[in-house]
């Protein structure tokens, strides 16, 4: 059983009849998750991949018993999807749209809290519990089950770093995103606790990047909370300051804040093993379990 989605995850899918929600509904069906909705308002009746759609995520739970929701919408309608979703009592909420505005994520996240609801995203790829189930848009064939918890805040680094540990040995027991927005749902600290307490996580990869604070607070947080062995790799060290790279949040700001040698240094004091390519990973985890 996986952190955040398991075997008895029972998804549907808002906006599955466009392009990337129709394309990727037959790829996680392909890796066995349990679709059991799709919702796009005005189409409710018509099918796509044998899946039922439905015109609201309250309808889409009545008559299936759906318990979390993935979001394939416009960046316009995300907020109105997510909310949606979170006030049809769906948990978790997987956002994969990106580009939603700021004041948009920041009214999302505010619904959220007020309800408890777990938001992945936006701007994740998703989130997988290898051999159970994945609600997202990764490549089903690199993941493999076992015993490491991977968090990111990359996606494609996400994808190298877990195709990386597989060919040294270790498989993942639940991989997420946490989507590369300036305000997200999930953070390192959140995923880190959930692993922690995890009976089936042994260690634990957190892949950051420039931009922000979350990877010193979460060192801060390893350090005083984390028993589990916990190696990680931080991208960008390199970048200019005062210029994006890549994901909105991955800025390092004009004076020196958010840089990569600075979240590197912070969890090395932690105790945390850093690599400095990501391929050094497995060796890593060789290292410490």
């Amino acid at each position: 059983m996986g952190i955040y989605v398991n075997q008895d995850t029972r998804v549907v899918v808002q906006g599955i009849t466009g392009g990337q929600g129709r394309t990727h509904t037959q790829f996680m069906q392909d890796y066995g998750t349990d679709i059991v909705a799709g919702v796009t308002p005005g189409k409710g009746g018509s099918e796509v991949h044998d899946v039922p759609v439905f015109n609201t995520v309250r309808q889409a739970r009545e008559e299936t018993g759906c318990n979390a929701s993935i979001i394939f919408v416009p960046a316009r309608f995300a907020k109105d999807a997510a909310i949606e979703a979170i006030e049809a009592d769906m948990d978790p909420v997987v956002v994969i749209t990106e580009s939603i505005p700021v004041h948009d994520s920041a009214v999302i996240m505010h619904i959220a809290g007020q309800h408890g609801t777990t938001v992945i995203g936006p701007n994740t790829p998703g989130v997988i519990t290898p051999g159970e189930t994945k609600l997202g848009i990764m490549p089903n064939h690199i993941f493999r089950p076992g015993h490491i918890g991977l968090v990111s805040r990359s996606g494609t680094l996400t994808y190298e770093i877990v195709n990386a540990i597989v060919r040294h040995g270790y498989g993942q027991s639940t991989a997420l995103g946490l989507g590369g927005d300036p305000i997200v749902g999930l953070d390192f600290i959140d995923v880190l606790q959930q692993f922690n307490d995890d009976d089936a996580t042994e260690a634990i990869i957190m892949v950051g990047e420039i931009g922000g604070s979350a990877e010193e607070n979460a060192a801060a947080y390893i350090e005083q909370q984390v028993d589990k062995p916990v190696v990680a790799y931080i991208a960008g060290r390199t970048a200019p300051k005062g210029k994006r790279m890549g994901h909105a949040g991955a800025i390092v700001s004009k004076s020196g804040t958010g840089t990569a040698e600075s979240k590197m240094q912070a969890l090395k004091q932690a105790g945390v093993s850093v690599a400095r390519m990501p391929t050094e990973l497995g060796e890593l985890l060789d290292d410490v379990r």
